[in-house]
């Protein structure tokens, strides 16, 4: 089984009327001002999942600001999802630092979903603001013991849009503050991993802690595939495409040309996914 555990999808008021989105959500702005910058209906992602030989996609929205944008998108995510509940599973995405977040988190959580993200910080980093906010929502993923997924990112290197202030430390002290969740950092945890060949503490912080791929190929060099395997194992490992950013075979040209064996791309591909989803065989 493949599975895509990085998808966004937004209904067609967003993907036909982005512009009229832009004054209300900086942040939406910067990522999708562009129209090269694709939008895809849950349809769609289907159709490229048949193309591509994807099983299943973990889709979600957007970190919206506004209460009623946030509510429509995962409203979309969780008819999408009843749609076709084998081949799509969904995530809660909300704005945290909005009072309604974790009222939200609960009404998705009941309808459903599979969990929590990708929750964002585009205008800042994770500081003590934004993980205290996590708060409400880390502790009901957990009473669910469903996944939350973190957009994170390297702190050097290029920049590009969506490249958030977030520092290695914020990264650190929020999975030291959620020792008891299962988190997936977006985008291979900003490098983060790479410190798991400190002797203390590290490790221990991070045991929860999963990676996805997601942007790998803008990002990293393919070598990265077996450096995360002898660091963290490539059961914390999960295909992730930020799909419509790149399509899957991307990521399995990499990982082969990373050194991954076909038994590890499958545990990379879906194994490691299907557990975080409780999907049996």
């Amino acid at each position: 089984m493949i599975i895509d555990f990085h998808v966004h999808t937004f209904p067609a008021e967003i993907r036909d009327h982005r512009n009229r989105f832009f004054d209300a959500e900086p942040e939406f702005k910067m990522l999708y001002e562009s129209p090269k910058s694709k939008l895809v209906s849950a349809s769609d992602i289907i159709d490229m999942m048949d193309d591509q030989e994807v099983d299943m996609s973990v889709v979600f929205g957007f970190p919206w600001r506004t209460p009623d944008t946030c509510r429509q998108n995962n409203d979309y995510v969780i008819e999408a999802v009843d749609r076709y509940p084998h081949r799509l599973r969904g995530l809660c995405c909300v704005d945290s630092l909005n009072p309604d977040a974790a009222e939200e988190v609960q009404r998705c959580l009941d309808a459903g979903l599979s969990g929590v993200g990708e929750l964002a910080f585009y205008g800042c980093g994770i500081d003590g603001e934004c993980q205290l906010s996590l708060d409400p929502i880390m502790a009901m993923c957990r009473e669910h013991d469903v996944p939350v997924l973190l957009h994170t990112n390297e702190e050097v290197g290029h920049l590009y849009p969506g490249k958030t202030p977030n520092t290695m430390v914020q990264i650190y002290e929020t999975m030291a503050r959620f020792p008891d969740n299962t988190i997936v950092l977006a985008h291979w945890g900003g490098g983060i991993f790479f410190y798991n060949l400190l002797k203390k503490a590290v490790k221990e912080t991070l045991k929860n802690v999963y990676y996805d791929t997601a942007a790998s190929p803008f990002l990293y060099d393919s070598r990265i595939y077996r450096y995360a395997r002898d660091l963290v194992g490539i059961d914390k490992v999960l295909l992730g495409t930020d799909y419509p950013l790149l399509k899957p075979a991307r990521y399995f040209k990499e990982m082969h040309e990373g050194g991954l064996s076909r038994e590890e791309m499958d545990v990379v591909c879906g194994k490691n996914a299907a557990g975080l989803l409780k999907i049996e065989d």
